[in-house]
């Protein structure tokens, strides 16, 4: 989780699904749970890097869908702000 939340948007989306079965998962949860283990570990170098651009404003990003989690049908919707090229704040929510 502390990957996930402090340095690490790209599997912000992975872990926030793959949590919601804490309580009882599956085979395929930790078919998942591998994948990003096995992703993190092939991608150590990788993080948030800040360095100027010709753009160094803040520029947002945001996204949504509509009833995308079948099996409740709720919506999911998040937000990535950037400072130059490095996300500064960003959320995923059901």
């Amino acid at each position: 989780m502390y990957a996930m939340v402090a340095t690490r948007l790209d599997i912000a989306n992975a872990v926030g699904v793959v949590s919601r079965f804490m309580h009882n998962p599956g085979r395929s949860h930790w078919n998942v749970v591998k994948h990003v283990v096995t992703y993190l570990a092939g991608t150590k170098d990788h993080g948030i890097l800040f360095y100027p651009n010709k753009k160094s404003g803040v520029v947002s990003y945001t996204d949504s869908n509509f009833a995308g989690y079948v099996d409740i049908r709720k919506s999911t919707t998040g937000y990535c702000f950037k400072f130059g090229n490095g996300a500064i704040s960003w959320m995923s929510k059901l």
